[in-house]
């Protein structure tokens, strides 16, 4: 088949690259304008850039598509089908109907649920234990189109938002080269709108710890909101990321939220909401460098009685 393919970051490549190896023909690439990164800000472009031109593939990075040149452009390339991963734009009608075969989106949940921006994310948050790929045909709706195929798989108790996503996209890249291959006598499926769920763009805000949660909601959280926009207290008035922990039932003393119940060497316990106890494992003050909890209490001398937040 000869497929447009739009995408920006990471998880967008396994598809991109299941594409060529299948043997279809990319006649474009479309992705975001490149940004400044890094603490330089220097300008970078995204990974589907990156990897697209390594396999000479034409890059087009429009600034605005809603124009009648930019659907010239998009309908010029005359592909059988559009596939979208992770583009990070809401596409014009026009652009979803271009080809014979529409536009396919590879989405990152078990749709209806999680709809939106960050499902990945959110699904860890919400204490989900189980989530998914779903390849759709794309309508004008916010991931409201129908569905074609699905693949379910396990939440690692432990696992993050990133290493699920890495997962996720793999596993993306898999349903999309059944569903390109299967497409003539796949019937689409209307999504129940009853069981709709939304997973927004995430915000720096969100990641403000609050301990009324549970040990368990909090642990959630610091697993859910990485790479961003990570869970993070407060100590003594400066910023402390918390990257890795669990709920802990080692501890007879309970305290106020927030409390710090136990700080000697591998052990760091805060007293949470419900009646719980989370133990940190690895943490990160601000201007500091990321460290296991022994490291870190070596330097910063915590106090039982203290409180975060």
């Amino acid at each position: 088949m000869k497929i447009v393919f739009m995408g920006t970051p990471q998880a967008a490549v396994p598809s991109l690259e299941r594409i060529l190896k299948d043997g279809h023909e990319v006649a474009a690439v479309y992705t975001q304008p490149d940004r400044p990164a890094g603490r330089g800000n220097k300008l970078t472009a995204p990974p589907v850039k990156q990897f697209a031109l390594e396999n000479n593939l034409q890059v087009l990075q429009p600034t605005r598509i809603k124009t009648a040149e930019a659907l010239e452009t998009f309908k010029s390339h005359a592909a059988d089908v559009t596939v979208v991963v992770a583009y990070g734009r809401i596409l014009p009608q026009m652009f979803l109907e271009a080809f014979p075969h529409g536009a396919i989106n590879v989405h990152f949940s078990l749709l209806p649920k999680y709809r939106g921006a960050a499902p990945v994310n959110w699904a860890i948050v919400h204490g989900e234990t189980k989530t998914g790929v779903t390849t759709m045909q794309m309508d004008a709706g916010l991931d409201t189109g129908a569905i074609l195929l699905q693949r379910e798989t396990e939440i690692g108790e432990t696992e993050t938002a990133a290493e699920l996503m890495q997962r996720l996209s793999a596993l993306g890249a898999e349903l999309l080269s059944e569903t390109l291959e299967k497409i003539e006598g796949l019937t689409p499926q209307p999504q129940n709108e009853s069981e709709a769920t939304y997973a927004p763009i995430m915000k720096k805000e969100d990641g403000l710890i609050s301990w009324t949660l549970s040990a368990r909601e909090i642990t959630n959280r610091v697993r859910g909101f990485q790479p961003f926009p990570t869970a993070f207290t407060f100590y003594k008035e400066k910023k402390l990321t918390i990257w890795s922990c669990q709920p802990s039932n080692t501890v007879q003393r309970l305290g106020s939220v927030g409390e710090i119940l136990e700080a000697k060497g591998d052990k760091l316990l805060v007293s949470c909401g419900g009646d719980s106890v989370l133990q940190i494992d690895e943490l990160q003050l601000e201007g500091k460098r990321r460290m296991w909890t022994r490291d870190f209490l070596n330097g910063v001398r915590l106090q039982p009685g203290e409180k975060l937040g």
